[in-house]
């Protein structure tokens, strides 16, 4: 098991957001301005409310049922979740449909796996 039992852990959150795929590099650098020091992104393919959407490819109509999105995965400590949900959530607004949701989940470890070290040192 890694970590110590009895040491006091500082709450950790997992932040998942997915955002429009233009928004990507604006929101990486509006996260890094606050203090978020890594995070995970993949693409990613889905619908919410709006559905997907009709496109026109050599003349034929064809509707498309997952929209391209990007997802990011970040761990932070609970001090800054307020401030990094803020930061998500203006800067990957554009105000249209599909702007995108963001998850929050409680982390009950961290282990950087080059050192050994736990919980908000391994961020």
């Amino acid at each position: 098991m890694c970590g110590l039992d009895h040491e006091v852990r500082e709450p950790m959150k997992l932040v998942i957001a997915v955002i429009k795929p233009f928004k990507l590099e604006e929101v990486r650098e509006a996260l890094t301005s606050i203090g978020v020091q890594g995070l995970m992104v993949s693409e990613v393919k889905g619908y919410g409310r709006q559905s997907g959407h009709t496109e026109i490819y050599r003349g034929a109509e064809y509707v498309v049922n997952f929209v391209p999105k990007i997802k990011l995965e970040l761990v932070v400590p609970e001090t800054i979740l307020a401030q990094v949900i803020e930061t998500l959530s203006t800067t990957a607004k554009t105000g249209k449909i599909g702007d995108g949701k963001i998850f929050v989940l409680d982390v009950e470890q961290a282990v950087r796996v080059r050192t050994g070290e736990t919980g908000q040192e391994a961020l």
